[in-house]
C-alpha cells in the first residue's frame, strides 16, 4: 500500500486503542479525583473483566453474540462487586491514607493476578467476536467490529458524562470530591460514595476489557500495559478531567498507531513517556486539570 492507505489504517487502529484506553483511564481518573488515592490494582480489574468475558462466553456457547452480550453485562457487574468489597474490607479500614492504599492495592493486584493464574491458567485464550463483517474502505477492508468498539466507547463516555453532570449521583460525587468533610456534614454518606466510585472505576476498566478481548486474547498478565498507559493518559489529560482523559487517550492512541506503523512500537512508547515528562515539567496539573491552590 502507498502512504495514504497506511496512514488511514494506522489512524483507525490508533482510534480503537484510544477508545479502550479512554474507558480504562477514566476509571483510574475518577478514583483519584474523588477518593484521592492511586489504585495500582486498576489493571487487574481490566484483566479480570477479560477473563470473565472468556468464562461467560465459554459457558454459554451458542452464537458468539449471545456470549458477548452476556459478558458485557455480567463481567463489569462481577468486577464492580469485587472492587466494592475490596474498598469496604480494605481501603476504608485504612482511612484512605495515600501511602497505605498504594501498598494495599499492590497487594490486591497480586491477589487477583494469582487467583486468575490458579483458576484460569497461564494460557492466552481468545474470545469470538459477536460478528465478523468487513467494511470495504477506499483502499482495503476493515473490521466492522473494531469500528463498533469506537462507537460503543463513545456512547459509554457520553453516558458517564451525563451521569456525572446531570444526575444527583454525579452531584454527590462532585461534592465529595471538592470537600468530603463538608459533604459529610451535610449528610452525604461519604463512605458509600467512595465505595461506589471505586466500583465504577473498576467497571469501566472491565467494560474496556470486554470490548477489546475479541481482537486480542484474555491472559492473566494482560493488566500491566493498560495500567501504565492509563497513568500516562491521566497525567497528560489531568486528574479527574473527563475531557482531558478523552483528549489524552486519542493523542496517545493515534500517535501510538501512526508511530508503530511507520517506525516502531518502542519509539511510540518512548514518545509517550517523553510527553509525560514534558507535561510534568511545564504543566503538572495536566492539559485540562486544575492547578492546586
Amino acid at each position: 500500500m502507498a502512504f495514504g492507505p497506511h496512514l488511514l489504517l494506522a489512524i483507525l487502529e490508533g482510534l480503537v486503542t484510544a477508545a479502550v484506553l479512554s474507558l480504562t483511564a477514566l476509571g483510574l481518573s475518577l478514583v483519584f479525583g474523588v477518593m484521592r488515592i492511586v489504585n495500582v490494582a486498576h489493571g487487574e480489574f481490566f484483566m479480570l473483566g477479560a477473563v470473565l468475558a472468556w468464562a461467560v462466553a465459554n459457558a454459554l456457547g451458542g452464537h458468539p453474540a449471545l456470549g458477548f452480550v452476556a459478558a458485557l453485562v455480567i463481567a463489569p457487574l462481577v468486577v464492580g462487586a469485587v472492587a466494592w468489597l475490596a474498598e469496604r474490607l480494605v481501603l476504608s479500614r485504612l482511612n484512605y491514607n495515600p501511602e497505605s492504599t498504594i501498598v494495599a492495592t499492590i497487594g490486591l493486584l497480586y491477589i487477583i493476578q494469582q487467583l486468575a493464574l490458579t483458576f484460569y491458567g497461564p494460557e492466552a485464550r481468545p474470545v469470538a467476536p459477536p460478528f465478523n463483517v468487513r467494511l470495504s474502505l477506499p483502499w482495503f477492508g476493515y473490521s466492522a467490529y473494531k469500528l463498533s468498539i469506537i462507537a460503543t466507547a463513545a456512547l459509554l463516555l457520553i453516558a458517564t458524562w451525563l451521569v456525572l453532570t446531570r444526575t444527583k449521583i454525579g452531584l454527590t460525587m462532585r461534592a465529595t470530591q471538592y470537600d468530603s468533610e463538608t459533604a459529610q456534614a451535610f449528610g452525604i454518606p461519604v463512605g458509600r460514595v467512595y465505595a461506589g466510585v471505586f466500583a465504577l472505576g473498576a467497571m469501566l476498566a472491565a467494560l474496556a476489557a470486554v470490548l477489546i478481548v475479541p481482537i486480542s486474547q484474555a491472559h492473566y498478565l494482560m493488566g500491566q500495559d493498560p495500567l501504565l498507559l492509563s497513568f500516562i493518559v491521566v497525567i497528560i489529560g489531568g486528574l479527574g478531567s473527563l475531557r482531558g482523559t478523552v483528549v489524552a487517550a486519542v493523542l496517545i492512541g493515534v500517535s501510538d498507531g501512526v508511530v508503530s506503523m511507520f517506525f516502531s512500537p518502542t519509539l511510540a512508547k518512548m514518545i509517550a513517556t517523553l510527553a509525560v515528562a514534558l507535561v510534568l515539567v511545564f504543566r503538572p496539573q495536566g492539559l485540562f486539570g486544575t492547578a492546586a491552590r
